[in-house]
Order: C-alpha cells, then sequence, then structure tokens
C-alpha cells in the first residue's frame, strides 16, 4: 500500500512538472507575428475585393470602421468561446467539450430569444447578457445532471455529448417554437442572430459583454494550475491538497459566464471552442497558464478570419460566420471522436 501510494505521489510530481515545460520564445513570438499579419489581412477582406477602402471619403471611412468593430467583435467573441472549451476540455477530462457541443451555447440562445422576442432588450439592453447567462447555467447543470445518471455522479464523455446534444436540440426547437410566434421583425432578428454574425451590437452591450468576458477570462486564468492538475484526474489534484469540487464549480461558471456573453453579442457559433484549444495545444503544450491566454488570442484572430472571408467568398452576399466555422468544425469534431474512440487521449 505505500509503494503504491509513493507511485502515486511519483507520478504525480513527473506529470506536474511535465507542464512547467517551456515554450520556446522563437515559437510563440512567430505565433504573435501570425497573429497580426492575419488580422492586418482581414481588414482587407470585403465584398469589393481584397483593398482597403478610401478612407478619405465618408463611405470610405464608415466602411473601415465597420470592418474594424468586426474584427474587434471576432477577437472577443472568439477569445471567449475558445477559452470557455480548453475549461470545458479540462474540467470534463474530455477532449469533445465546447459550449456548442455541451448544449451552453443552446441554451444561452433559448435565454437570449426570451430577452428578445419578449421586448426585455427593448426596455433594458443590458437584460440580454444576464438572461442568456442564466439559462446557459441552468443548461449545462441539466446536462451534467442527465450525463452522471447511473454513472456513479462521473459522467462518461460520451454520455455527456448525448446529454448535450439532445437537450441542444431540445432548446432549438423551443428557439424555432418562439420564432414562429414572433412578428417578422422579431422573425429576422432572431434567424439572424442565430446563424451568428459579428455585426457590432449598441456600444453599451458591447462594453458590457467586455467586461464580463475579461473578467471570466482572468478568472480562469487564475485557476490555470489548479486546471493543470484536474486534467489528472480528482485523485491527483487532491493529492496536490487542492478542492476538486469548488476548483471545477468556480471554473464552469467562468466558462459559462465568457461563453454565454458571446453568444448574448454575437448569437450561435459553433465549433471555435473545440478547434482552437486543439490546436493551440498542439502547438504549445497543454500548461493552462500558456494555454488559456494563447488561446484567447488564437481564437479571435481565427473568428476574425472566419468573418472576413464570410463577408468576401460570395460577395455581395454575405455568410454568416456561424455556417463558416460550423463547415470548418463538423469535420474537426469527427476527426477528434474517431481519435477518442481509440482512446488517443485521456479516460
Amino acid at each position: 500500500m505505500k509503494e503504491s501510494c509513493n507511485n502515486t505521489h511519483t507520478i504525480t510530481k513527473t506529470e506536474h512538472i511535465s507542464f512547467k515545460e517551456t515554450v520556446p520564445v522563437l515559437k510563440i513570438s512567430v505565433f504573435l507575428g501570425v497573429v497580426l499579419l492575419l488580422l492586418f489581412l482581414s481588414l482587407f477582406l470585403g465584398p469589393t475585393g481584397i483593398m482597403l477602402p478610401d478612407t478619405a471619403t465618408p463611405v470610405g471611412n464608415a466602411i473601415m470602421s465597420l470592418r474594424f468593430n468586426r474584427m474587434i467583435m471576432g477577437l472577443l467573441v472568439g477569445a471567449a468561446l475558445s477559452v470557455s472549451g480548453v475549461v470545458f476540455q479540462a474540467v470534463l477530462r474530455n477532449p469533445l467539450a465546447e459550449p456548442y457541443v455541451l448544449g451552453v451555447s443552446g441554451g444561452a440562445g433559448l435565454g437570449a430569444t426570451f430577452a428578445i422576442l419578449f421586448g426585455a432588450v427593448a426596455a433594458i439592453p443590458l437584460s440580454l447578457p444576464f438572461a442568456a447567462f442564466i439559462s446557459a447555467v441552468a443548461t449545462l447543470f441539466l446536462v451534467y445532471g442527465i450525463a452522471s445518471k447511473g454513472s456513479g455522479g462521473t459522467p462518461s464523455v460520451y454520455s455527456l455529448i448525448l446529454s448535450g446534444v439532445i437537450i441542444s436540440a431540445i432548446c432549438s426547437s423551443l428557439i424555432m417554437f418562439l420564432v414562429s410566434m414572433a412578428s417578422v421583425e422579431g422573425l429576422h432578428n432572431v434567424i439572424w442572430w442565430m446563424l451568428g454574425n459579428l455585426q457590432p451590437p449598441p456600444l453599451s452591450q458591447r462594453l458590457v459583454a467586455a467586461v464580463f468576458i475579461i473578467v471570466g477570462i482572468a478568472g480562469s486564468m487564475l485557476l490555470a494550475s489548479r486546471l493543470n492538475a484536474l486534467t489528472l484526474g480528482r485523485e491527483m489534484a487532491h493529492y496536490q491538497g487542492i478542492n476538486a469540487d469548488v476548483v471545477i464549480l468556480v471554473a464552469l461558471l467562468c466558462a459559462t459566464l465568457i461563453a454565454a456573453t458571446a453568444v448574448s453579442i454575437a448569437g450561435m457559433i459553433g465549433f471555435v471552442g473545440l478547434i482552437v484549444p486543439h490546436v493551440m495545444r498542439a502547438l504549445f503544450g497543454p500548461d493552462h497558464k500558456m494555454l488559456i491566454p494563447l488561446s484567447a488570442l488564437g481564437g479571435g484572430t481565427f473568428l476574425a478570419v472566419c468573418d472576413a472571408f464570410a463577408r468576401s467568398v460570395l460577395a455581395p452576399i454575405e455568410i454568416p460566420v456561424g455556417v463558416v466555422t460550423a463547415l470548418a468544425g463538423g469535420p474537426f469534431f469527427l476527426l477528434i471522436l474517431q481519435r477518442k474512440m481509440r482512446g488517443a487521449w485521456i479516460g
């Protein structure tokens, strides 16, 4: 028994040290350079082709301002979705976990739809992120509770996915029911919002959303070392003196807050929280002290580039950015699911 305990401590120490490996400065510098280049190029892409508008004219200045604001929206929303994906994957020890797959985005969308169609947003503009957050939290605990039934309180990867898909489908059905009862104006607003877009909302909503997202990401970064321990399992976290239940609760609330806020201002944009964390983990390793900020930056850049592609590829028709991320994320999801079925990641 003593030997087993000593081995456990040895494994814990070894695994913990592996997280301490430094990421080469050159690799980070190249990554930052690529990010800046992609963000700069996203300002060039528009319905008129690859060119910057003439800012000397009022029309050109307005177009440039809109592109810049949409880039900022992409950075904000992409960072939120990516970081929430990182946190969900760490806490649930599930490589397929992300807000869209777990039903959190669907729950946030249902709350936001209620707020839009029943006049809460018109009366109190800041009610949108609050409604989305409350609905998303309720959905997350519902999914986790359903998946935990009959599994001893620890849901499997597949029960979480199945529960999330089912609850997400129910939320989508309820949204469709609400939309079918809405006026023509309400129908247009909700449908365009459901498809996902980065059209900037009123400044007050953007500022409140930015505060929520920054606070949620900062809270996630403060939990980085504890998330490292959680990815090794509850037992390993316990040996390191970490209260796993408290960390999981706080981490889930942070991830849900930023995901719900992103949904409230940009609609249903899926798979960003799945694609980006996996790419960043492959490039820079599993240490959440680096993974969280780099995923935030990578996710924001990815979504900004997707938006630039969406508004230019079929010009003058604009594709909702949620459609672009879904087309990119669907095959990626199937690839990760196939690897998981072969036991390629954590159990």
